[in-house]
């Protein structure tokens, strides 16, 4: 099958780069023929929260990606139409996880319909933090989609109340590979973390935002029985200040660890080698890629019911769901990991494909 595929990849950053980048093998090494586009630039610095949205990994995960499309520049949206009907494709795929791309990929969507199906991988049909705005955005984007495919129940509900007659496809967020080829004995991990030997270890990784529940997980660590440490790693997008004193004021000092930094690839790898737990605190959302990291990394998972839908699998051997915000609920469920750790098979690595995915997909071209 020729298929076109749209969304961002190296040198872009985080977990929808890494997505459409892990697809992107998968449909290759199925034999179908792809183009994929990226960004010329993904957004206007002055929009981005972050630091960077440029990957610093030393050895990144790359794939062959011809950078055509700018946000405000109507231009390569015309260009990008055209580099894709000229190749023929009679498919093409747009990750879907933001509004600020409604325009754009509107006006795609309109140039190539007639001649290709667009079709929609939907992460967030919807922003986490809504403005006013977005409904309308999102309507104009998705309008001239062929069919959609949705990770999660909630999400299909809300295409449908905007896209009421969309053909839609399901298929769970997929479990992904480890990043790195390095394997780190949890010892080693710590060690060269500097984090504590003798007691277990929750982690709360990736971009720290307020739908992500972490001012929840610090005050659960406050209140569990059992002695524990927790690592927050990733890049602050709010006031960092406002977690460290909660910290100091829980004193939690010698029990929180806060690493306020986007980890590239080489440095990843430590955090869930060294980690007992993940933990995903969310009272927003509808899905946690870094979850499906962990599970590839086979690390029990605390996640609350707000995604507990996303997760790939309900049934993996170490889950714990709570109710989102609910602090003694989330104590709880790190003591009953700390008192009866789960025996996990070395089975999860056979659900480290793609093949659902691209099953998916290839559904919805046959029909």
């Amino acid at each position: 099958m020729k298929i076109s595929m749209i969304g961002p990849v190296y040198p872009y950053r985080g977990g929808i780069a890494h997505y459409t980048t892990s697809l992107a093998i998968a449909l290759k090494n199925a034999g179908h023929d792809l183009k994929l586009i990226s960004f010329k630039r993904q957004y206007p610095a002055f929009l981005y929260p972050g630091e960077t949205d440029k990957d610093p990994s030393i050895n990144p995960i790359r794939v062959d990606a011809e950078y055509l499309l700018d946000p405000i520049y109507p231009w390569t949206w015309r260009q990008t139409a055209k580099v894709i009907l000229k190749d023929g494709s009679d498919f093409v795929l747009i990750q879907w996880w933001t509004t600020f791309w409604g325009l754009a990929y509107g006006a795609l969507a309109c140039q190539l319909h007639k001649k290709a199906r667009v079709v929609y991988l939907i992460h967030n049909v919807l922003p986490h933090e809504n403005r006013v705005w977005d409904r309308w955005l999102t309507r104009l984007a998705l309008r001239g989609a062929f069919a959609f495919i949705v990770q999660t129940a909630t999400e299909q509900k809300r295409l449908l109340d905007l896209v009421p007659h969309a053909k839609i496809s399901y298929c769970s967020h997929p479990v992904y590979q480890r990043f790195s080829d390095q394997v780190v004995l949890k010892e080693e991990a710590r060690r060269q973390l500097n984090l504590p030997m003798d007691k277990p270890i929750f982690l709360f990784f990736g971009i720290i935002r307020p739908y992500k529940g972490l001012k929840y997980l610090i005050e659960a660590v406050a209140k569990a029985d059992a002695s524990v440490h927790l690592v927050v790693a990733g890049e602050f997008w709010e006031n960092v200040d406002l977690y460290q004193k909660q910290v100091d004021a829980l004193q939690l000092t010698k029990s929180v660890t806060i690493l306020n930094k986007y980890l590239p690839n080489e440095e990843a790898h430590l955090f869930f080698s060294a980690a007992d737990v993940l933990v995903a605190p969310y009272v927003g959302g509808t899905q946690s890629g870094v979850v499906e990291l962990a599970l590839g990394y086979e690390l029990p998972v605390i996640v609350t019911d707000r995604i507990l839908a996303g997760v790939a699998e309900t049934d993996v051997p170490g889950l714990r769901a709570v109710p989102a915000g609910n602090i003694g609920a989330l104590a709880i469920a790190m003591d009953e990991l700390v008192t009866n750790p789960p025996n996990l098979p070395t089975t999860q690595s056979a659900r480290d494909d793609w093949s659902r995915m691209v099953e998916t997909i290839e559904g919805i071209q046959s029909r």
